[in-house]
């Protein structure tokens, strides 16, 4: 049995699909805040990372476990050792962690702190463990909906400064392959897209996608940042923006690792914008 934490989000549900698809039994664990849709194979039990005791009988009886931190536990919570050593007494041996660039390319950011300690972590743990660092995402777009809803408009700060951006169903399925094989323990993987890709460009691609004319309306520093406080703490919304807006020459580097573990390609944006276009209409 495999349990996935933050399975109720854009790398945990399309994780949950991913393994249940290859046959294998599937918690998916979540706070309960939104409604979740699982596939046949997959059982929802309900946890929070922070509480030791719900997560560990969360995660009771899996073999391996996708581990998520968000919200609130990017900044705070329990130590990470504290966590690992409660999924290990609750029979957890591999340990799949999703990271961030970040942890490597501004070690010395507040935001990322976190991400680090559960990295070294892992690395005195006596548990299996792979980690998985991206960039940003695609889905991170999907702030787009309602303006080109509403106003066929495309809002977004920098909007000629590119970044290799990634598929979350590319992160998905680097987990389900670390999490289901051998092979991978020990292993820091850098997770990006196929290509730098800028805001205009994803726009571009999204309004190809729908077949539509959409406008590029570029936001201030200011701007983005008080969009990005409604559903991100603030020494998060500062180090996102110092990396979408500065990002250093490590930060532009496409990686290689998706296609490594993978055997394929990563997905491009434009690739990723025709496959969920529904959304946008």
């Amino acid at each position: 049995m495999i349990a996935v934490t933050g399975a109720t989000g854009n790398v945990g549900s399309a994780l949950v699909r991913e393994l249940a698809a290859a046959g294998e039994k599937v918690v998916a664990v979540s706070r309960g805040e939104k409604p979740i849709d699982l596939p046949e194979g997959a059982e929802h039990r309900r946890a929070d990372i922070g509480d030791l005791d719900s997560l560990a009988e969360a995660v009771a009886g899996a073999r391996a476990l996708f581990l998520l931190i968000t919200g609130p536990q990017l900044v705070e919570g329990p130590a990470p050792a504290e966590v690992l050593k409660a999924v290990a007494a609750a029979g957890v041996q591999r340990v799949v962690f999703l990271s961030s660039q970040g942890a490597v390319t501004r070690p010395g950011s507040d935001g990322y702190a976190r991400s680090i300690a559960f990295e070294q972590a892992l690395a005195a743990s006596d548990l299996e463990w792979t980690v998985l660092r991206p960039g940003g995402f695609f889905s991170n777009t999907f702030a787009w909906i309602e303006p080109v809803r509403a106003q066929r408009m495309i809002p977004a700060p920098f909007g000629n400064v590119g970044l290799p951006q990634v598929d979350p169903g590319d992160i998905a399925a680097m987990a389900a392959t670390a999490l289901r094989e051998d092979g991978h323990h020990g292993q820091i993987y850098t997770v990006t897209g196929p290509e730098l890709v800028t805001p205009r460009r994803q726009a571009d691609a999204l309004a190809d996608a729908l077949g539509e004319s959409l406008q590029f309306v570029e936001l201030t520093r200011e701007q983005a940042r008080e969009n990005m406080l409604r559903f991100m703490p603030a020494s998060v919304a500062d180090h996102t923006l110092d990396i979408i807006g500065e990002p250093t020459p490590e930060e532009q580097l496409v990686s290689g690792d998706v296609e490594k573990v993978l055997g394929r390609p990563a997905t491009s944006y434009a690739e990723w914008a025709a496959r969920v276009a529904p959304a946008f209409r």
